[in-house]
Parts: C-alpha cells; sequence; structure tokens
C-alpha cells in the first residue's frame, strides 16, 4: 500500500521548495493549498464564503487571499469556520488524487496545516520544514505583498516548531538550498527502504 508522508512547516519554512525536490525525485506530490485555492474560487464554494467574508472576498473573480488572511488571523472562529468549508473538500480531492498515484511507494501530502487539522494522524511519517523566524519573515516579504507585521501576525497565528517538532519524523533546516537538497536525498533513501 502507498505510504502517505506529510510535509508540512511554517509560512516562509520553504515547504513547496521541499516538495519540488521530492517531486524531482519522481515521487508524486499532493500540495493542499493550491487544491485549496482550486476549490475557493469554484462554484459549488464561492457562495459559502461570499457568506462568510462578505463579497469584498472575490476580486475580478478570483479569491483575495490577503483579504481572508486579514480576517481570519485575528478571528480564530472565523478561521475555524473558514476550515469547515474547505478541508473536507481538499481531503476528498486528495483521496481521488490518492488512487491515481496507488503504484507508488509513498506520496508527499503537503500542508500547512498538517499538525493543527490533525490530518498528520493520518500520515504514515511527517517531515516538518524549519527555518530561522527572520529569515522566513524575508522570504515571505521577497514573496507576498504584505508587511512585517502581518507576516509576524500570521506565524504568531501557526504552532511553532518547537509544538512540532516532537510530532515529526523527520525535520529539514531549509537554510542553505544544497544542504536541504542533500536532506531531502536522505530522507527519500531511507523512506525507499520502510
Amino acid at each position: 500500500m502507498t505510504k502517505v508522508i506529510g510535509l508540512t512547516g511554517g509560512i516562509g519554512s520553504g515547504k513547496t521548495t521541499v516538495a519540488r525536490f521530492f517531486s524531482d525525485l519522481g515521487v508524486p506530490v499532493f500540495i493542499a493549498d493550491n487544491e485549496a485555492k482550486t476549490i475557493s474560487e469554484s462554484e459549488e464554494v464561492r457562495p459559502l464564503l461570499q457568506s462568510l467574508f462578505g463579497d469584498n472576498v472575490y476580486k475580478a473573480g478570483k479569491l483575495d487571499r490577503k483579504y481572508i488572511a486579514s480576517q481570519v488571523f485575528s478571528n480564530p472562529d472565523l478561521l475555524q469556520k473558514l476550515n469547515q468549508v474547505v478541508h473536507p473538500r481538499v481531503q476528498k480531492k486528495f483521496e481521488q488524487w490518492l488512487k491515481i498515484h496507488s503504484k507508488a511507494k509513498y506520496v508527499i501530502k503537503e500542508a500547512a496545516i498538517l499538525f493543527e487539522s490533525g490530518s498528520y494522524k493520518q500520515c504514515f511519517k511527517v517531515i516538518l520544514v524549519t527555518a530561522p523566524q527572520e529569515i522566513r519573515i524575508e522570504r515571505v516579504l521577497k514573496r507576498d505583498e504584505t508587511d512585517y507585521d502581518s507576516v509576524v501576525k500570521r506565524i504568531s497565528n501557526q504552532w511553532s516548531d518547537e509544538i512540532k517538532i516532537p510530532l515529526s519524523d523527520f525535520v529539514i533546516e531549509n537554510v542553505n538550498l544544497s544542504h536541504t537538497k542533500s536532506q531531502v536525498l536522505e530522507i527519500h533513501n531511507v523512506l525507499n527502504k520502510i
């Protein structure tokens, strides 16, 4: 049976980079965040999100992620309601995707809130990607149209690495890309032997 390996990490840790390295090794990778975006813009989910956030939630037909972030990161109740709409649908898509990749030795399920959502319990092993907070903030500032305080607020709303590390089977410190790549290769070799 195909083993599901969870891949997670805080904002700006470099989960996507690590996921790409696994993909380069031929491992099927499911990016939950990308699926959540697609689902959030679907005809089925659009009215549900509009009832939660109002009409401002979409700009020119596209989900305004910055607006949603500004709403949910100061309102845990609203974040929970958003997750109740999106996450069961992402899980259903993952299950369909997993059937397609049932011949693989293992697959990677990349999800930002793998621990927070409890879905890490369905994973055979979990890989946590870490990086020092200042590096993470710097990466997010370069990548997103946002400000320092917003990034710090988003980090403070996620579980800390101190909580996640004991729950993880592998920890990749993602500071130097060549070192990160070699850590991925080591983990890949271990997982192929299991």
